[in-house]
């Protein structure tokens, strides 16, 4: 409750809470095109190549005007791309190797150019570092209206291209036959994912804007398989990353906004990893366990049915033995056996006869005459 009360009282810690709010909303939901588009990485060669731009923007003005800045960051993480997308398309060198090298290239002048800077005898160069690692405390009003525009030309184009966008991430090829230009709209849709990376640099810095773009889409994605509420949801998550993250570093000393806000949309993606009922890990297992335990007695079962229809006497009961046979590298123990005739048994579908014999029962019949005829008539012993 202290923290919500400082939330509506705290000027800076207003501003800064809702600047992280607007790069989660605006990095979440441009960010499922990277991820359904597999370019997740693409977010951390534009966050690391913007670095000389805002160097190279700082020599030029000789000012820390963080309009300026981030027009020079921008110009430089749009060219990184444009330059990688032209390796990966004109030449045999493939996506991911062009990507590391245009990071570790543009990085490495970045570094070197801040370098230089911080040799010059001049007191304006300090605080440049703050791109690096990012500094939500230094947001100002100016800086909030500027991601709050920033957002505004990311989603509008995003809503107005949707059925363009959504065609050109599921089937590229198909785009192309029906006359769309698929160069433009994949420009345009660069171009936003750029516009939104850049304006992440001053929250949480070059080296972790990519979970920002990367980590709501990729939990989002476990929940749902409609691109609609994946984009909401992955803009919820981001949101609700920037929102806690913010709130849990106004309460602990010297800890930085940024870092906690990646941790917290991380926790996120990893819950939903595990949770999440259509893809989640957890989810899968039991469901794995559960369709084994069902092979497991269909094939029980479908070994009693074979015998029975060897036997003159429909119902005729067997010895554990008999049943113990090992087919396609099936095989069962004494222990195991008699676990899964316990749970047919109690099913209905085998009866248990005296010394330990058992024979499939009517209502097993039924069920696994129906399984045949749904198998193409053949039983899963045969």
């Amino acid at each position: 409750m202290e923290l919500l009360f400082n939330l509506f009282s705290d000027y800076t810690l207003r501003i800064v809470t809702l600047g992280s709010t607007l790069l989660g909303i605006t990095s979440g939901a441009i960010g499922c095109y990277a991820v359904l588009r597999k370019q997740s990485l693409i977010g951390d060669a534009v966050s690391h190549a913007a670095l000389p731009g805002i160097g190279l923007s700082f020599l030029l003005i000789g000012s820390k005007n963080t309009e300026w800045l981030l027009l020079g960051a921008f110009i430089a993480g749009w060219i990184a791309t444009l330059v990688i997308l032209n390796i990966d398309r004109l030449s045999r060198i493939k996506y991911d190797n062009a990507l590391a090298m245009i990071l570790s290239v543009f990085f490495g002048f970045g570094l070197v150019i801040l370098t230089y800077i911080q040799k010059i005898p001049n007191s304006n160069q300090a605080g440049l570092e703050k791109f690096l690692f990012g500094q939500a405390s230094t947001l100002l009003q100016r800086d909030v209206m500027l991601m709050g525009i920033v957002a505004l030309i990311t989603l509008v184009p995003m809503i107005f291209l949707w059925k363009e966008f959504k065609l050109l991430s599921f089937d590229t090829i198909f785009a192309d036959t029906i006359g769309f230009s698929t160069k433009k709209l994949d420009l345009i849709l660069t171009t936003l994912i750029v516009i939104s990376i850049i304006v992440g640099l001053q929250t949480v810095g070059v080296i972790l804007m990519s979970s920002m773009l990367i980590a709501p889409a990729v939990a989002a994605r476990q929940w749902t398989n409609r691109l609609f509420i994946m984009v909401m949801l992955s803009s919820f998550f981001g949101a609700a990353a920037g929102i806690c993250g913010t709130l849990i570093s106004s309460s602990i000393d010297n800890m930085p906004t940024g870092p906690i806000i990646v941790v917290v949309i991380t926790l996120i993606a990893l819950l939903s990893l595990l949770f999440a009922p259509n893809r989640g890990l957890i989810w899968k297992r039991i469901r794995d366990n559960k369709t084994k335990k069902e092979i497991n007695s269909t094939i029980i079962l479908s070994i009693l049915y074979t015998l029975s229809e060897k036997h003159t006497k429909t119902y005729h009961s067997y010895d554990l033995s008999a049943l113990m046979l090992k087919k396609d590298n099936i095989k069962y123990s004494k222990k195991k056996l008699l676990k899964e005739l316990n749970k047919l048994k109690m099913s209905g579908l085998v009866d248990k006869h005296e010394k330990n014999l058992w024979a499939i029962s009517e209502k097993g019949m039924k069920k696994i005459s129906v399984l045949d005829y749904t198998n193409g008539g053949q039983s899963y012993y045969d």
